[in-house]
């Protein structure tokens, strides 16, 4: 059982529910660490717009910018 409980999105907030609406659009879920930050949508909407910089910019392909986040999690012994 989780420490915090993640928000449940019929009961999120307007900015969060459209923050889940993206996730759910492009990855067909709504991360769990997003659904946990819900309680602070301040916090979740930076984290957003942070990992959004990071993965759908650049010129390494997002695919495999997502690939080695799993690996590193891996190397790391953490449930990614």
């Amino acid at each position: 059982m989780p420490r915090i409980n993640p928000v449940d999105p019929a009961e999120a907030d307007p900015e969060m529910q459209a923050i889940f609406a993206r996730y759910q659009r492009d990855r067909g879920n709504i991360p769990n660490m997003f659904r946990t930050m819900a309680h602070r949508p301040e916090i979740a909407a930076s984290a957003a717009a942070h990992l959004s910089a990071v993965f759908d910019t650049g010129t390494v392909d997002g695919k495999l910018k997502e690939m080695l986040a799993v690996r590193v999690s891996q190397i790391n012994d953490c449930a990614y």
